[in-house]
């Protein structure tokens, strides 16, 4: 017997009748937010130039419009929701993990770098 896929989106909110609905609702969401980001790129709002936290807001709000896209692709195109809770768990913790170990390896090397510059010489011979 096949598995059915669960048709709804936005945690229950929006429901529909066939996958194929589904996918189209997914789609025309997922269009509605590269719609939003493709405006605010070509745009960009003054006030949204102010710094928050070392960046400009617009980054801040283009780093999480692409996330909830990429969270929408898995949850939905990947059939992530119909996993099991331990594999969602380690796809995700595994993602969170190497994020995580890029960024202190760039500020590692980032920051070498930086000292190379300023200081205008090599201090560590690799």
């Amino acid at each position: 017997m096949a598995h059915e896929h669960k048709l709804a989106i936005f945690r229950g909110t929006v429901k529909f009748k066939s996958n194929t609905q589904k996918i189209w609702g997914v789609l025309v969401f997922l269009t509605i937010v590269t719609a939003v980001e493709v405006l605010l790129g070509i745009y960009k709002p003054e006030s949204l130039m102010a710094k928050f936290l070392g960046m400009k807001i617009l980054n801040w709000i283009f780093i999480i419009l692409t996330i909830v896209k990429a969270y929408y692709i898995t949850w939905d195109f990947m059939h992530m929701r119909d996993e099991t809770k331990a594999l969602r768990r380690m796809v995700v913790w595994t993602a969170i993990f190497l994020i995580c170990y890029l960024i202190f390896i760039l500020l590692q090397e980032g920051g070498y770098i930086e000292s190379v510059y300023t200081n205008g010489f090599v201090k560590k011979d690799f």
